[in-house]
């Protein structure tokens, strides 16, 4: 970042008086009140236009880093579902005997994600985030490569937990990322490329994937990601910015003690030492899923969604290839459709959610609430019902082609949901926003990892119409009403709540 050199020892003490006056809903950054700015080595903001604020940085600066991080979102989930289409060859190498332990060799990664989070987002809010997004990647690098050179079923269980470990930062520590740069107004594109990341990634790895599986071995999904999973570390290193308030503000006292020699200058942080700020930034995740109702409530439905979008990653391969008769490369290619839905989703939310959000906003006299992403939920969550029973009920009666845009169709849906999700919490904890989906992340990583180990046998009883209709069903019940529900009772809720912003 170009960072203002000091034009003297003042700079950076306290806020202008003009600040008292800021609006109280941008709590992402330290806050500036009177009391603040009445001490004298309080560390701040150097008024509402300093360039070292992430808010202010340029669209430019502020979208390259937005990229960056959606390329670490995108990489591990990648990995997650590249093995999809070898997974059959890769159990027969390592001697598994059930078709519980060779969707285990795939869904174990993503039962990592709920743990990597915990210590992440929280982590992430105590030292930035990229000094942590940077240490993971090479932790997840070094553990999938690992993967590639398993000898047993054991140890290949063991690095892809490991490895999904590292891979779980980016999904906690982006949605904190990206409420540290962009206004509430602009936030939903940058939310719209960040949420991309978690859904393309699965698509594009077992399209790799089967080609894989049909050309050479199934070492390669391994290191094929390692190998892009270098690309995004160099990436990471060259155009990455720190843009944590808060940590920047820590850079900003750490140079003015130095250069003044003052050591009483201090950020609005609470002092303690490191093992306290740890264990309470690390039950942070806990406390706000069993005591906010939001994130509780938006972690159920978006764990659901994340489930059933990992349950139909996991039976596509059989699909193509046993009841439509496909090669492995060709029944890979299938995964396009969800491809062609995600970004379709995308384009939806980027053409109206800020759109939706400004309006509504200038309804409410200027004044924007986080209730205001509720259209999307509502809108996806209707979108993604039509698609599963679409999906379900034409496999194996219609053309190929039917499936293809039923999973399409829930795809756009779902993509729309979880951005709306996902926007409207980081709306309403903006300051502990990556704890907040480290909350998410969690529960939404069980269902991840479960999903796939119980759909053959539901498939089994039930046939893919009943089957997936059971999950359409649900999806009605949970994503029709929560839109309504946080609409009339979200403000009271973020009311009762010492996490919320403002």
């Amino acid at each position: 970042m170009n960072e203002k050199t000091p034009s003297s020892s003042n700079e950076g003490l306290h806020a202008n008086k003009d600040l008292e006056a800021a609006n109280p809903n941008s709590s992402t950054e330290p806050s500036l009140d009177n009391e603040a700015t009445r001490d004298p080595n309080m560390v701040t903001w150097h008024g509402s236009d300093d360039l070292e604020n992430p808010k202010n940085w340029e669209k430019g600066l502020k979208w390259r880093n937005t990229w960056v991080i959606s390329l670490f979102v995108f990489i591990s989930p990648v990995s997650s579902s590249m093995i999809a289409p070898a997974m059959q060859d890769l159990g027969k190498a390592l001697g598994m005997h059930s078709e519980l332990e060779i969707y285990l060799s795939m869904a174990i990664f993503i039962l990592a994600y709920a743990v990597g989070p915990i210590f992440f987002g929280p982590a992430s809010e105590l030292y930035g985030r990229v000094r942590l997004l940077q240490v993971s990647n090479v932790w997840y690098l070094a553990w999938n490569l690992g993967c590639g050179f398993a000898q047993t079923k054991s140890q290949l269980f063991a690095f892809r937990f490991l490895a999904g470990i590292g891979g779980s930062a980016p999904l906690a520590i982006g949605g904190g990322a990206i409420s540290d740069m962009w206004t509430a107004e602009e936030r939903g594109k940058a939310m719209g490329v960040y949420t991309l990341g978690p859904l393309l990634g699965p698509v594009v790895g077992p399209i790799s994937g089967g080609f894989i599986a049909q050309y050479s071995t199934w070492q390669w999904a391994f290191w094929s990601t390692s190998a892009a999973a270098v690309v995004v570390q160099v990436a990471g290193f060259i155009w990455l910015q720190e843009c944590h308030p808060a940590t920047l503000l820590r850079k900003r006292r750490d140079r003015l003690v130095q250069e003044t020699g003052n050591n009483h200058l201090h950020t609005e942080e609470k002092e303690g030492t490191l093992v306290y700020k740890l264990l309470h930034a690390f039950e942070r995740p806990v406390l706000m899923f069993t005591t906010q109702p939001i994130i509780c409530c938006m972690a159920i439905y978006m764990a659901y969604l994340f489930g059933v979008t990992y349950l139909m990653f996991a039976t596509f391969p059989t699909i193509w290839t046993e009841i439509y008769h496909e090669s492995p490369s060709i029944g890979g290619l299938n995964y396009i459709s969800i491809a062609i839905g995600s970004f379709a989703g995308l384009f939806f939310n980027l053409k109206l959610v800020d759109q939706v959000y400004k309006t509504l906003k200038t309804r409410n006299n200027g004044v924007g609430k986080p209730e205001y992403r509720m259209p999307a939920l509502a809108i996806g969550s209707v979108i993604s019902t039509i698609g599963l029973f679409w999906y379900g009920w034409s496999i194996g009666h219609t053309h190929w082609i039917m499936p293809n845009i039923g999973a399409l169709i829930y795809t756009a849906g779902t993509i729309s949901c979880l951005q709306g999700m996902q926007t409207y919490i980081v709306d309403s904890y903006q300051t502990y926003a990556a704890s907040a989906m480290a909350a998410c992340a969690i529960l939404r990583s069980l269902c991840g990892f479960g999903f796939p180990l119980f759909a053959p046998y539901m498939y089994s009883s039930l046939g893919y119409g009943w089957g997936t209709s059971v999950l359409a069903f649900v999806t009605m019940a949970i994503g029709w009403s929560a839109p309504f529900v946080f609409w009339f009772f979200g403000p009271k809720l973020r009311a009762v709540s010492r996490y919320a912003a403002g």
